[in-house]
């Protein structure tokens, strides 16, 4: 099947059941972006800044780009012009110049708070109680110029059903939680980000509203060959 088909086959799954669709597109061409974006995909998840960078100013301008990876302070200031949700906030630090340059940008940036839920040391994230410990404290009440939309997590690399079903309930569980303890009354706290191609359906299941789905899209990643020299 082409990109285009997968687009139109995954719009109608996700769409009946309210989920929205994220294509995750780091390593691919623009033209294969394009192809997404001609069959009605607007919303792009990168994992890096200088790639989402190079792909926004090369694109259309209604896209919704979501910063999904690891993101680094002194990154911030490239992609505050424009980023629509940085879904990947692990500290405080971060928010703080999230916040600082979404200020010079004279805009409310949209973030989601990545939750460690996964059995890996090589994943990053808060932890449940420093989650908490950040909504509650000085530092995040002073910050006018970012928006916490909700969560992201991403689950064990696991071929156990079982156990990426448990992560995906807890964080949803923690979901419900944070709303009703620190966002009661804001309609806009109302993303929860989790499942990938491999278990987005799992993730479905247990309650995301948001998946971010590359091979099942774009195809396999093609590994860069190490050179010899």
């Amino acid at each position: 099947m082409s990109i285009a088909d997968n687009i139109i086959s995954l719009k109608k799954e996700t769409a009946a059941i309210n989920v929205a669709l994220l294509a995750v597109s780091k390593t691919k061409p623009v033209a294969d972006l394009m192809q997404a974006y001609d069959a009605g995909q607007r919303l792009f998840g990168e994992n890096t800044v200088q790639e989402m960078v190079e792909k926004q100013e090369a694109m259309p301008k209604d896209i919704e780009w979501h910063l999904i990876g690891h993101l680094q302070t002194n990154k911030v200031k490239y992609i505050a012009p424009f980023v629509t949700l940085i879904q990947s906030v692990d500290s405080i630090k971060l928010l703080q110049e999230i916040n600082k340059q979404a200020l010079k940008n004279n805009r409310v940036l949209d973030c989601l708070l990545q939750i460690y839920i996964a059995d890996e040391d090589t994943k990053f994230g808060l932890g449940f109680d420093e989650a908490i410990e950040l909504l509650r404290s000085e530092e995040f009440a002073a910050l006018k110029n970012v928006r916490i939309r909700g969560l992201m997590g991403i689950a064990t690399n696991t071929s156990s059903e079982k156990q990426v079903k448990e992560e995906y309930y807890e964080l949803k569980t923690f979901f419900d939680g944070i709303k009703l303890s620190y966002f009661r009354k804001e309609d806009w706290f109302n993303i929860l980000s989790m499942g990938m191609s491999a278990d987005y359906k799992l993730a479905i299941e247990q309650g995301s509203n948001m998946v971010r789905l590359g091979s099942t899209i774009f195809g396999s990643r093609v590994m860069k060959s190490k050179s010899l020299n």
